[in-house]
């Protein structure tokens, strides 16, 4: 990962408070030198689904950007982060409703489940 850009500052993918703690917490469960990468692949309601998972350092590429938030790193590829720059990424614990809330700027359209976007 030594040619990653990670930034600080301005972040392309932003986190509210509530998805940054719970993120923590799934992310000692999991082991704390993991990275969540966030990203987009085809399919979904809309066109587009986002995903979300752990990984390890290891497999960062040079041409991913890292996004640092006091310790915690998001990552996305370039080609995710055409469609995902400016997210907001929240976290709700809601019984109904509940679970990850993505607000994109870059969607056109939004599936009902909030989980898939079409631009």
């Amino acid at each position: 990962m030594t040619n990653s850009t990670v930034q600080s500052g301005q972040r392309g993918i932003q986190l509210s408070q509530a998805a940054l703690q719970h993120l923590q917490a799934l992310q000692q469960q999991q082991g704390n030198a993991l990275y969540l990468r966030v990203g987009v692949r085809q399919g979904g309601c809309s066109g587009m689904s986002y995903m979300m998972d752990f990984e390890a350092e290891s497999n960062i590429s040079e041409k991913d950007q890292v996004f640092d938030y006091d310790g915690f790193k998001i990552v996305s590829d370039p080609k995710s982060l055409l469609y995902l720059y400016g997210l907001m990424l929240d976290y709700s614990n809601a019984l109904i409703g509940g679970g990850f809330q993505f607000t994109n700027p870059n969607a056109a359209q939004t599936c009902g489940c909030g989980k898939s976007f079409g631009v």
